[in-house]
């Protein structure tokens, strides 16, 4: 009883302090869908009544239906509303998806099915949103229950008939007033309305709606639209004016020259005579004055400003023109992560209460929006690209791409690119995978993988192997009898000997170089050759002991030349034969063909035209690198063995099985650089080529740049690519060996102390630390000499190398 005294009290109060029919405004300017200033109107709290003013009417009919750009900016974001539904669900997994779907909820059955008597859930959601973006006061929904509690239906209240009322003890609202169309006042209690609402930051009765910050804009739109209808029907002015000597004309003749002065829009642009004087006649155009140009440009302002209220590029109303396509595919994307998610959002947050536990949640479905599949389509795309080149497993692939992971020793496993050699995740899993030594702690032989199951290459660069036939497993064999003499760990020298007997069907030429060799043979499409002398190159290398007794080992200055030319030879005639390649198709007639270095054969030859030449198609960039990597990597191949055979041997130890990766890692690291060094030579060539073809139309002109360019810049290539890849190679294997062989293990930075030696690298030298400890060059840490991970001008021309003894030895 006593709310119900102080009750009409406080609608006395809100009625006398709530003036309706006038607004006070501080700007001049007439209409508006701002309240620019308080108008007069307060609440309990005596803060301002911001959204009383707001004419939601006026609204409606002057920007909403009149306005071209306020209903598309409006439709475009009801319609995603609209046409998503929503879902309920617990719990998030990694891909942000819910853990567990609520399929039957009675919320779902009103919001996608039907939501009241006269509405589908797809239209309610579309009118909630357009209110939440045309009502300064927000959207309020009226909710119905059962006698048991359950949702039955959603309706929209006018925005402009509902009064919340605020709770004088500090309970926020006390309670809706609703006027119905008969005048009759409903007071809701606020469990049974939600107040949807984008906040004020002030006023907590008050929302905000873009028309406030582009109300002007719209307002100019409607205004200067109208102007312009009401000026084309008016106007009774002419397209042009001819003038002519009227001193001869009657005043009939007069008159139907005057007539020619036609209002009208029927009338635009025909040409009117008019009277000059005495022999005089000219012309005078009316069309495109200021005037017309103006309002043109004030079109364009406000289109621009209206949509950039809303957050809806023009692009996503349907028209994409002057966009690329990717352009028009970020705005896209910009405008739902900016605009429509959080719009949608505070729609689905609204019924959070509704839902019947704080651990589900409401939102719409946006599986279905393919612009939101952009950073999705981006992460597969790096994740794939970490899968090929070893950096992740099969299972890490398939987590990130939303599938489930096999979760076998195959796809744990790393598979190192370009040989995709298995890096096992697991201990276990080695013997799954094929690698798993009979030196292990089982003795037992290395099960076979089967067929297809994801065998290495035959062109991994592989340490001694003890399945290799011929001269190498006998050199293997002798080795192992002296380690059985010098009493060496049993297990290794075992298998290799167990190995080598077994193996009895293999060819007589040494394993790895015989295998080269075969495979440059029978390739026909390369420089016969050009391998197997590679390998054999690579076989001189020495590691050489220190002079004097010193315990330990380095890598000599001319072991690196014998490395860099055993590249250099790899990459020579690659390089001769992509100068053949390139001139053959520059002068082929597909390529010339429909170009302006077509030369007709007669006036009937109708093959020529005035494009340009496709050089990309042209200098072919990636079927030339894929020779280089081929060629490198059994080049690098057989540096590599050698390597990490007589760093090994230098300590007395075999080459440990688990160096097998850490190499191929290093020899991809190197084939990266030169394959870097050779896109960067193409990409010169590919400039100097599209500059040539328009400054000439001689088709020797451009033979002539691309003779010019191998001859002057391919020996400068291939140097710098063979010396970094000899650096980068023989240090990574030496200190991948190393740092596998034992932590006891240092070593010393050494430079060639020449003129060239370049001042960082002049500071470490000397400095000794132990193995997979990077030094500090210049800031940076490189793990040796030429670490392709360091950067360009720490590397580059790089002649340094590691001098390597045990710790408790003395140099």
């Amino acid at each position: 009883m006593a709310r119900r005294r102080w009750l009409p009290a406080l609608r006395a109060r809100f009625a006398t302090s709530r003036p309706r029919d006038t607004e006070t405004k501080t700007v001049s300017w007439t209409g508006g869908y701002t309240s620019t200033s308080y108008a007069g109107t307060a609440n309990i709290w005596s803060t301002e009544g911001r959204a009383d003013g707001w004419d939601i009417g006026r609204v409606v009919t002057e920007g909403y239906e009149r306005v071209v750009w306020v209903y598309k900016a409006i439709d475009t974001m009801g319609k995603h509303a609209s046409r998503l539904p929503l879902e309920i669900g617990r719990g998030l997994t990694e891909d942000g998806e819910f853990a567990e779907v609520i399929e039957d909820h009675p919320l779902l059955r009103v919001l996608n099915g039907r939501a009241n008597p006269v509405e589908t859930g797809a239209q309610f959601r579309k009118r909630l949103s357009a209110q939440i973006l045309l009502s300064k006061r927000g959207a309020f929904v009226e909710v119905t229950r059962s006698n048991r509690g359950t949702i039955t239906r959603l309706d929209l209240l006018p925005p402009d008939r509902v009064m919340p009322v605020p709770d004088p003890r500090g309970e926020y609202i006390l309670h809706y007033e609703f006027t119905t169309l008969h005048g009759e006042v409903r007071e809701l209690d606020p469990e049974r309305v939600r107040w949807i609402r984008d906040p004020h930051p002030t006023d907590p009765f008050s929302g905000t709606t873009p028309l406030e910050a582009a109300g002007i804009s719209v307002e100019l739109d409607h205004l200067s639209r109208l102007y312009n209808v009401a000026f084309i029907k008016n106007d009774a002015r002419p397209g042009g004016i001819v003038a002519v000597d009227t001193t001869s004309l009657s005043d009939r003749e007069m008159d139907r020259l005057e007539a020619r002065f036609l209002p009208g829009s029927e009338f635009a642009g025909h040409v009117s005579v008019v009277g000059s004087g005495p022999g005089g006649m000219n012309y005078v155009d009316l069309a495109a004055r200021p005037r017309e140009m103006a309002y043109e440009h004030a079109a364009q302002n406000a289109k621009i400003e209206i949509l950039a209220a809303f957050g809806v590029p023009e692009s996503v109303t349907g028209n994409a023109s002057g966009r690329t396509f990717d352009n028009a595919e970020q705005e896209e994307f910009g405008f739902w992560i900016h605009t429509e998610l959080p719009h949608l959002e505070l729609i689905s947050n609204a019924f959070a209460g509704d839902l019947g536990g704080l651990d589900r949640a409401l939102r719409f479905d946006t599986s279905t929006v393919e612009a939101l599949e952009l950073p999705r389509r981006k992460r597969r795309a790096e994740a794939r690209e970490e899968w090929e080149a070893g950096l992740i497993s099969a299972d890490e692939y398939r987590r990130r791409a939303g599938l489930p992971a096999f979760d076998n020793p195959h796809t744990r496993a790393l598979w190192i690119s370009p040989q995709k050699a298995p890096v096992p995740a697991r201990p276990e899993d080695a013997a799954a995978l094929g690698i798993a030594g009979p030196g292990d702690a089982s003795g037992g032989s290395p099960p076979q993988l089967p067929p297809g199951a994801g065998q290495p290459s035959p062109n991994v660069p592989l340490p001694p192997n003890p399945d290799a036939a011929g001269g190498e497993a006998a050199d293997v064999v002798a080795q192992a009898r002296a380690e059985a003499d010098q009493a060496a760990v049993p297990g290794a020298a075992a298998a290799a000997v167990a190995g080598a007997r077994s193996d009895e069907a293999a060819s007589g030429e040494p394993g790895a170089a015989a295998a080269a060799v075969a495979e440059a043979r029978q390739e026909q499409d390369r420089i016969p050759g050009d391998a197997a002398a590679a390998v054999a190159e690579a076989r001189g290398i020495q590691v050489k002991a220190l002079p004097d007794g010193t315990p330990g080992f380095e890598v000599t200055d001319d072991d690196f030349n014998q490395a860099q030319e055993a590249i250099s030879f790899a990459l020579a005639p690659l390089f001769a034969r992509q100068e053949g390649v390139i001139t053959a198709r520059l002068r082929s007639p597909k390529a010339r063909k429909g170009t302006r270095f077509w030369k007709d054969d007669g006036p009937t030859d109708t093959r020529g035209g005035g494009r340009l030449l496709d050089i990309e198609r042209i200098v072919g960039t990636d079927r030339w690198l894929e020779e280089i990597d081929s060629a490198l990597s059994r080049a690098l191949a057989g540096l590599a063995s050698a390597v990490a055979e007589r760093t090994a041997a230098a300590f007395g130890a075999p080459v440990p099985s688990s160096v097998q990766p850490l190499i191929t890692v290093r020899l991809l690291d190197a084939v990266a650089g030169a394959e870097k060094a050779a896109r960067s030579f193409l990409t010169s060539l590919a400039t100097l080529l599209a500059q040539g073809q328009t400054v000439t139309d001689d088709l020797d002109d451009l033979v002539a740049i691309v003779r010019t360019a191998f001859t002057d810049m391919a020996p400068h290539t291939i140097n710098g690519a063979s010396e970094a890849a000899a650096v980068a190679t023989v240090n990574g294997t030496a200190e991948a060996t190393a740092a596998a062989i034992g932590p006891g293990i240092v070593r010393t930075w050494v430079t060639r102390r020449d003129d060239r030696v370049r001042a960082a690298h002049e500071v470490v030298d000397g400095v000794t630390l132990p193995v997979n400890a990077p030094f500090d060059v210049d800031g940076f840490p490189m793990r040796f000499p030429g670490d392709q991970l360091a950067p360009l001008h720490l590397t580059i021309n790089c002649r340094c190398r590691l001098r390597y003894r045990n710790e408790g030895d003395t140099l």
